[in-house]
């Protein structure tokens, strides 16, 4: 099999294509699936576990390691236990780590039948971020139907996947770009308000918008915006963290991390005390992902859900860019930059 591997923190040089012995039948766990991989989904996590900065990834696995959360392709052996599905089955799946590979091993809760709408490709990248939309949204605390809700990086992986569960959820969706080519995707969405921060001031934007506040902000860039989407919130509201983007400066070197600027930037970070959190009557939360791969009820009442929105047509896939698993290091480059929509996938 092949596989990328990363042996110790960096910069895109540290993404090796390695072969590595195939799995069979007989080294599988009685509750796991193999899959024949056709795509493997990119997302920035990834890039924080190359630098060596991912909670998850130093904490359950450490060097070497092969990033990816999400796959797609065909089953080609189950364990003993596994009933639901079977060998030939299209499916899609999440795993903590490992997915950047053409064969995945997975426990057969993390492993679904693609649905036919998706690609190989849109499937790939799909688990993931509506993973990380549904469980920040609707998990976490009451989201009441008709909010106004503001999302950061509304046009990227998570961004797209949180736009169309708030409009499924009847909310006044104003979505955050950092760059103009990413308005039309966006306006295919039916986002109610786009806010373009190439050309025009944020903050400002976001009141003349909604002068009350928000009843939900959904930010995952970090220093540069946390408080401000704090201070927007009308009483009540929430804030609901799932990243830190903008707390991670690149080196000069390819595709590498500024630990400088990095401590800097943590310094910088607003800190949220509970006195004044009451006092205010706003309210701040945050998750990672990774965390809850292991917590079956919530995995499973999740993507119950949101595969029955993608066969109702009422969610569907992102725009994919892809790029050949050989040229993963052209991935990790594209979603770095800051210019891509959607999402990016490895092909096998």
């Amino acid at each position: 099999m092949k596989k990328v591997v990363i042996h110790s923190a960096g910069g895109f040089d540290k993404l090796k294509l390695e072969e590595h012995p195939c799995k069979d039948k007989s080294s599988l766990g009685s509750d796991d699936v193999l899959v024949d991989v056709k795509y493997s989904g990119v997302n920035y996590a990834d890039i924080c576990v190359r630098w060596g900065i991912y909670e998850s990834a130093k904490k359950f696995v450490g060097w070497p390691i092969t990033p990816g959360f999400e796959f797609s392709g065909i089953i080609k052996s189950v364990g003993d236990n596994v009933e639901h599905l079977k060998v030939g089955d299209e499916v899609f799946g999440v795993n903590l780590f490992d997915s950047y590979a053409n064969e995945v091993c997975a426990p057969k809760h993390q492993v679904f039948h693609k649905p036919k709408n998706l690609s190989f490709a849109q499937a790939a990248c799909f688990p993931a971020v509506f993973l990380t939309a549904y469980h920040g949204l609707f998990q976490n605390f009451i989201f009441r139907k008709k909010s106004n809700v503001l999302i950061h990086s509304a046009a990227g992986g998570v961004g797209t996947a949180l736009v169309q569960l708030a409009k499924w959820h009847d909310c006044e969706v104003t979505g955050v770009i950092g760059s103009s080519h990413k308005r039309e995707h966006l306006e295919k969405l039916n986002t109610d308000h786009i806010i373009d921060k190439s050309n025009e001031e944020l903050w400002k934007r976001a009141e003349e918008i909604c002068p009350s506040g928000y009843d939900v902000v959904l930010d995952a860039n970090g220093v540069k915006t946390l408080k401000g989407s704090f201070d927007h919130l009308c009483p009540t509201g929430k804030l609901v963290v799932y990243g830190f983007h903008t707390m991670l400066p690149k080196g000069r070197a390819r595709g590498t991390l500024n630990f400088i600027s990095l401590v800097l930037n943590y310094l910088k970070t607003p800190s949220f005390n509970p006195i004044d959190l009451t006092a205010a009557n706003k309210s701040v939360m945050a998750f990672n992902l990774s965390f809850l791969f292991e917590r079956k009820e919530i995995l499973s009442e999740a993507m119950q859900v949101l595969i029955d929105l993608v066969d109702k047509g009422v969610i569907s896939g992102h725009p994919v860019s892809e790029f050949a698993a050989s040229d993963v290091a052209l991935a990790h480059k594209h979603i770095e930059s800051g210019l891509s929509v959607g999402k990016i996938a490895l092909r096998w």
